[in-house]
């Protein structure tokens, strides 16, 4: 009993000492390494807030959608939505209180339309049954003959699981937005053409705002495009040290396989053009290098999408197996650019959010609760420049704060992960993207004695690894262990092992805790809170935006 009291004595004593000291003043991260600049992440460079007030608000109630009539609503929206197709006054279609029952995709195919609720306890949005029951829209035809010829098959002895991936494992939602006829992520190289080639770029350095191009007349001041980098020189071609540093880490060989493949993708708003100098609204990515074959490529898009202010709501159901989801999936942004979802609630999904190919979005204020176990919960796939703000996961997930293939430059910021937390790097050379000012509650599996937990481990296939590519940063990372108080050694934070020069700077816990993140990593501030700087985005935002309003 006296050596239980002195533990738990021992165990207070190191909190209220970290407690005391965790609270430090400016980290010296500045002068010691590259930090990325994150601050152009969000809807309008986060310099905007969107402004819908002006805009035409349509409601659902005169056009067949009534709340709560135990009728199906899919049919009256989605012919709502096509009368809408062609029309390019802005709108806001507003549903009331109560219950609409949706049961089939809800497609979203044109700029400056809103999708709103009368709250998240107002408005809810009942799903059914899964999107494996849905109309498949055509640009999924693709991923399909992939995941046949590549025989993606979930195995688990231990279970008798031997079951084929579905379609809805990383792709889809209810509310799926899209520009009809694009194609969306590449799988197969002869499937479809790409964008077609705008321009090719021939000299440009890291973080600069100007380049040259070899002939700009396809390139317009306004337009939003896209930059591609590529690696067509093989396994140890020189794009890949642009992306890896000199760590040595093995990489999977779809870094090499089809050369046309883009390996960093950058979608940058053109401000100006002189001859053959192009300037652009955001930094460069990386260094520009013909060997490289950086060209701009046309980007198709919508833009200015917003849904707000309701919940979405799925049955709680069995999770099968990983991969093998059917389909609970809430929302699925796609081709979309300054956009934004905020204040909603999603339960009891296979994935809340997916992602791929957007830029410069908003996700704010989103809650995922539940009791089945899901996939993701808010994922960010090949996206460039998009800030997630105040999400909260209150449900189990296998990835619950994910960083997937071709992610980059894009931010978490204020997460609370409540349960079974996991800051997912998911390999497919994402890299350059910030956990910011981050909570997690750890309940350890103290049980069988372990006094660890794979905090940062990195999801992903092995012929897309390592985990993540240069520079991810975490700062100001908080943890809460609900136990393991008695433990008599530092609890262990492990999982990272394949991931380059990441920045960890700020990481405070109640109890002691030591990291295990490699390779190279730049580690400051452990046991530390950097009170002065909580948010390294918001940091670097009023910075960039008290210098504009200097000039």
């Amino acid at each position: 009993m006296t050596s239980f009291i002195m533990k738990a004595l021992m165990s207070m004593v190191f909190y209220f000492l970290i407690s005391a000291s965790s609270f430090a003043k400016v980290p010296g991260v500045f002068n010691q390494v590259y930090l990325p600049d994150y601050s152009y992440a969000g809807y309008e460079f986060g310099e905007k807030q969107p402004n819908i007030k002006e805009w035409r608000v349509i409601n659902v109630a005169e056009h067949g959608l009534i709340a709560n009539d135990g009728l199906d609503d899919t049919q009256a929206l989605q012919a709502l939505l096509k009368r809408l197709q062609n029309d390019p006054e802005p709108v806001v279609i507003q549903f009331g209180l109560g219950r609409y029952q949706i049961s089939d995709i809800i497609r979203i195919s044109r700029s400056h339309l809103v999708i709103r609720g009368a709250g998240k306890s107002a408005t809810e949005f009942y799903f059914p049954r899964p999107l494996m029951y849905a109309t498949t829209p055509s640009e999924m035809k693709e991923l399909a003959l992939y995941l046949d010829q590549e025989k993606k098959i979930e195995r688990n002895s231990s279970q008798n699981i031997k079951l084929p991936y579905t379609l809805w494992s990383w792709s889809g939602g209810f509310f799926w937005t899209a520009v009809e006829g694009a194609r969306v992520k590449a799988y197969l190289h002869d499937y479809s053409p790409t964008e077609p080639v705008m321009a090719n770029i021939l000299s440009g350095k890291k973080d600069s705002f100007i380049f040259t191009v070899d002939n700009p007349s396809q390139l317009k001041v306004g337009h939003v495009v896209e930059i591609n980098w590529h690696n067509p020189e093989g396994k140890n071609g020189s794009f890949l040290q642009q992306l890896y540093g000199d760590s040595n880490v093995k990489l999977g060989s779809r870094h090499w396989e089809n050369p046309e493949l883009a390996l960093s993708r950058q979608q940058v708003l053109i401000t100006d053009i002189k001859a053959n100098k192009i300037t652009i609204k955001t930094p460069l990515l990386h260094d520009i290098d013909t060997r490289w074959n950086v060209n701009i490529r046309q980007w198709q898009h919508i833009e200015q999408v917003g849904f707000e202010h309701f919940t979405m709501r799925f049955d709680e159901h069995q999770h099968v197996a990983h991969h093998v989801e059917s389909g609970y999936n809430g929302i699925y942004l796609t081709r979309t650019f300054n956009s934004w979802i905020k204040d909603i609630t999603i339960e009891n999904s296979d994935s809340a959010v997916l992602t791929e190919s957007i830029a410069n979005v908003t996700i704010a204020d989103v809650t995922t609760t539940g009791k089945s176990l899901a996939h993701y919960t808010v994922q960010l796939g090949g996206v460039h420049n998009v800030l997630v703000k105040g999400l909260t996961i209150e449900n189990p997930s296998i990835h619950p704060l994910s960083f997937n293939t071709f992610a980059n430059k894009n931010v978490y910021l204020d997460s609370d992960v409540k349960v079974q937390p996991v800051l997912d790097q998911h390999s497919g050379a994402n890299h350059h993207n910030l956990f910011d000012n981050t909570r997690v509650h750890i309940t350890l599996n103290e049980t069988q004695g372990q006094y660890k937990y794979p905090l940062f481990l990195g999801g992903g296939a092995s012929y897309w690894k390592p985990s993540h590519g240069n520079h991810t940063t975490l700062w100001n990372t908080r943890i809460n262990f609900t136990n393991g108080a008695l433990s008599d050694q530092p609890i262990v934070l492990y999982g990272m092992k394949d991931g380059p020069n990441a920045r960890l700077v700020g990481m405070s816990a109640n109890l002691p805790f030591k990291i295990e993140y490699g390779p190279n990593s730049y580690q400051e501030g452990i046991g530390e809170y950097f009170s002065d700087i909580p948010s390294l985005y918001i940091y670097q935002l009023q910075k960039r935006l008290s210098k504009l309003k200097s000039r």
